[in-house]
């Protein structure tokens, strides 16, 4: 059964402009590209009741929640939400309260922010909140949006440790359990800025069924109805391991080099698609597609 709701997984470093900075009404006609054609106002487009609808900042992913949250915040109202809330959760006590199950039950879009992915599941993971965001995400037009952390906890698997320059050394790569609103498929983030592409391999030749996504900075991926939509100024890698022919994986030692015959890489930027049904993709501004001709 697809889900009901919509999920908006983002790679992290999200040019909202920064209000904290003394020059923002100086910059503004470039803050306001991103604000006109970026991520935030396609959540906000999307989302149930447009700019009257209750978003809810998650921060518990964060070390410095009121900095980030109020961030948020403010580049949501600039661009005209009229209900945005930060919502950090500290601890899994706080997550099974009545009162955060109620927020959860209450919100149209929840946007989990950067910072720790292992600190989002392992606070949030089972509690009360969780099971209510899950709930909400299968049944409702709702919106799971998550950055950096928020995004690579999105999966039903995820990363959570693992240097670049190392990544295709056997065991580099330490994966855990998400918060599982999507399944066959693993997220990273910061993917191109800072050379993710060895953690994918490895964790896709792992199980070569799991789809790899990379999401570049001030890049996602918008998912409804088993479609991805790239959105955002960057690029999406995508890595399909299911026509692997030949790995030395389970031949190595832990440390030793990875070799892989046959994976398949696809590269996404704005308006592309990818059916997860169909395991297609579609580029936009294909230079294959005819040109219509004027009568």
């Amino acid at each position: 059964m697809k889900p009901v709701g919509k999920l908006i997984v983002i790679g992290g470093a999200v040019n909202k402009g920064s209000f904290a900075e003394t020059d923002y009404d100086q910059n503004i006609e470039k803050n306001l590209n991103f604000f006109e054609r970026g991520i935030l106002r396609k959540i906000i487009n999307e989302s149930k009741l447009k700019e009257n609808s209750v978003i809810e900042i998650v921060t518990t992913a964060s070390q410095i929640p009121q900095i980030v949250g109020s961030e948020y915040k403010k580049a949501f109202e600039f661009l005209g939400a009229k209900n945005v809330n930060v919502l950090d959760i500290h601890n899994r006590e706080e997550a099974n309260s009545d009162a955060m199950v109620a927020r959860a039950n209450a919100a149209d879009v929840m946007m989990f922010t950067g910072g720790d992915q292992l600190r989002l599941t392992s606070i949030l993971g089972g509690t009360r909140f969780h099971d209510t965001v899950l709930l909400k995400y299968q049944e409702q037009d709702f919106i799971y949006s998550g950055t950096s952390a928020g995004a690579a906890a999105a999966s039903e698997n995820m990363i959570y440790q693992g240097s670049s320059s190392e990544a295709l050394l056997k065991g580099e790569i330490k994966t855990t359990q998400g918060l599982g609103l999507i399944d066959n498929v693993i997220i990273d983030t910061h993917f191109v800025q800072r050379g993710r592409i060895g953690r994918l391999f490895q964790a896709v030749v792992n199980n070569p069924r799991t789809l790899g996504i990379g999401l570049g900075e001030d890049t996602g991926l918008f998912i409804h109805n088993d479609v991805m939509t790239a959105v955002g100024s960057g690029l999406v890698i995508l890595v399909d391991g299911r026509f692997i022919k030949d790995t030395n994986l389970t031949n190595i030692n832990l440390g030793e080099p990875i070799s892989i015959d046959n994976l398949t890489v696809h590269v996404m930027s704005m308006n592309d698609h990818y059916d997860l049904t169909t395991k297609k993709l579609t580029i936009e501004n294909s230079q294959f597609n005819p040109i219509p001709q004027d009568k």
